[in-house]
């Protein structure tokens, strides 16, 4: 049973409901003064604690999404990024399509009425990796009224060290974009959803590291490229956008900065405006003084030309950390970038803060894309 399953979980509460039973039963028989005794009730005590902290690390996992498999909690995930070589006399698609799953919505087994969520691998030229990723199709995809009409695309970032799966189980985006369009709030749109990073365990924030794994330009070309090569978007700037949660709010409000070209808007829900550096991302810049100067996202409203984008985003007053730079950050936008903002009265950094913010950021977004 994998990690993130439900009987996993419901396992664990089974054993620690257990074991409490078993303590207030035992107790009794335990209380005597014998060394035997005292070790009984030290190992229930023991056990019963034990079996508290694995339910709650469970179901804390599982809503978050900090690790995707035992292996990964484990450390044992230690394989960095997939580079793939490729040769045009091989015909290889740049997108791999692994396998497709239903979307969790009434009708929801028919794509022409819930739409599609399709697990595949994208294969970057520029920057010589693969990543995996979940694309939602909405449900126009495959309607035959709608067969030559491109879709507006949004990439869907995690935190980190989030899976991919928990923009699915844990924040549902597919189940909230297919509501919102349903009810007239936002257009159809393709959302691809992923990690941060193409090199795990590393966090590699967004970064081209010299010498190391090209982030950014996988994010900036062949991301966009491979998508729009196997599936029906639209192929102009206006097109395409970018969404992220803390890490990925970081990275998705610098790729819309660093390349308007691409991405017409982007939006960082609880995110930061510095790449951090510390034991998870390693030596991102290598003495680059002008590398690390780009990826400080202050520095860079106030040095550089103010890119053609717009940017959401989003913050509270109560349980953030980012309130403040969030705030500064809005004063420092200059035209012709746009900027909004979602704050909050309260809300801390997690999922349950998010999803109360993922409804009205699809709507925005949609807002600023266009499928042509």
């Amino acid at each position: 049973m994998g990690l993130t399953s439900n009987k996993v979980i419901a396992l664990a509460v089974l054993l620690a409901v257990v074991l409490f039973i078993g303590t207030v039963w035992f107790w009794p028989r335990l209380a005597r003064q014998s060394w035997r005794a005292v070790i009984g009730r030290v190992g229930l005590l023991i056990a019963t604690q034990l079996a508290v902290f694995a339910s709650v690390g469970l179901a804390a996992n599982q809503a978050f999404g900090f690790y995707a498999t035992w292996a990964d909690l484990f450390g044992q995930e230690t394989s960095p990024g997939v580079v793939v070589d490729h040769d045009p006399a091989k015909g290889e698609t740049p997108v791999d399509v692994r396998g497709t799953r239903p979307v969790n919505v009434p009708g929801g087994g028919r794509p022409s009425t819930g739409g599609q969520i399709q697990k595949v691998v994208v294969s970057g030229k520029e920057a010589d990796t693969a990543s995996p990723a979940y694309v939602y199709l909405p449900p126009e995809y495959f309607q035959s009224r709608y067969k030559n009409r491109t879709f507006p695309v949004s990439v869907v970032l995690t935190g980190y060290p989030g899976t991919a799966q928990a923009l699915i189980k844990g924040l549902h985006y597919p189940q909230t974009a297919h509501e919102q369009a349903r009810k007239g709030k936002m257009q159809p749109m393709i959302l691809v959803m992923m990690r941060p990073t193409v090199a795990p365990p590393r966090d590699t924030e967004c970064v081209d590291i010299p010498g190391g794994p090209q982030t950014e330009t996988f994010f900036a070309k062949d991301l966009p490229g491979a998508i729009s090569e196997h599936y029906r978007t639209g192929k102009g700037a206006g097109s395409w956008g970018v969404i992220g949660d803390s890490t990925g709010g970081y990275c998705a409000l610098k790729l819309a900065m660093h390349h308007p070209d691409v991405y017409a808007a982007g939006a960082g829900l609880s995110a930061y405006y510095k790449a951090p550096i510390d034991v998870t991302t390693g030596d991102l810049f290598h003495g680059d003084k002008e590398l690390e100067q780009r990826a400080d996202l202050m520095w860079y409203l106030d040095h550089m030309p103010a890119p053609k984008t717009s940017l959401l985003v989003t913050t509270s007053k109560q349980g953030e950390d980012n309130y403040g730079d969030t705030e500064k950050f809005i004063g420092k936008v200059k035209a012709p970038t746009r900027v909004s903002s979602i704050t909050l009265d309260s809300g801390g950094h997690n999922f349950n803060t998010w999803r109360r913010e993922i409804p009205a950021t699809l709507e925005w977004i949609s807002g600023r894309l266009n499928g042509k």
